[in-house]
């Protein structure tokens, strides 16, 4: 059954897709998918990480129109809280700032959070239904997640100090933190790391990478 949120295609042969399945029947290319909503794409295989994380997929997945509708309102607000919270609201107001607390300027911070964008929400709704708190007092936004925890690996400040300036406990710090750079890593590295798109075609022929180089800092 195909979701109205994700289109299917075949990035090779252009063919019509008329239903889901793992490999192009034209051209045995592997499929790909849009999701309408994140305006993401990629390989099938991707596909069930990007439903799983991805809070426009799972909207559709709910069986109660009252609990979307209110995950809806508690995902602006949290949108909202991207501007409005420290401490992005201060860090982002210059170039200068924003390099020296995250190591990255304000263009990179973007481009790193829409790449971890629906992960860090879907983190946010968690912590709040667990903790059931106040979401706009309690609950670092999703923007704030991030820069932090930049801020922590560009410094190395102890977790005793962060915690005294966002006014969190020491475990409630250590804990996002641990989170925070999980989902750095599985959001990040498949963005900058990428494959062939026939890599898993059946009728593709792979012989050793050449010319390629990891970097790792």
């Amino acid at each position: 059954m195909f979701s109205l949120q994700v289109k299917w295609g075949c990035s090779q042969c252009r063919s019509t897709i008329t239903d889901r399945r793992k490999y192009c029947i034209d051209c045995h290319s592997m499929l790909t998918w849009t999701c309408i909503g994140s305006g993401r794409s990629g390989l099938y295989t991707h596909f069930f990480r990007h439903r799983d994380n991805c809070i426009h997929c799972a909207s559709e997945m709910e069986d109660k129109p009252q609990e979307v509708e209110e995950k809806h309102r508690d995902i602006q607000k949290l949108q909202k809280l991207n501007n409005e919270q420290r401490p992005w609201s201060e860090w982002d107001r210059t170039y200068e700032s924003c390099v020296q607390h995250t190591g990255h300027d304000i263009e990179q911070v973007h481009q790193l959070y829409s790449m971890c964008e629906q992960s860090l929400i879907k983190y946010c709704l968690h912590r709040t239904k667990k903790q059931s708190d106040n979401i706009n007092t309690t609950s670092l936004s999703p923007m704030n997640l991030l820069v932090v925890t930049l801020w922590y690996l560009k410094h190395y400040h102890s977790e005793r100090y962060i915690a005294t300036e966002v006014n969190f406990s020491l475990s409630t710090v250590h804990h996002i933190l641990t989170e925070v750079v999980d989902i750095l890593h599985s959001c990040v590295y498949p963005e900058l790391v990428s494959l062939p798109a026939d890599m898993d075609s059946k009728n593709t022929a792979h012989g050793p990478e050449e010319h390629h180089k990891l970097i790792v800092d």
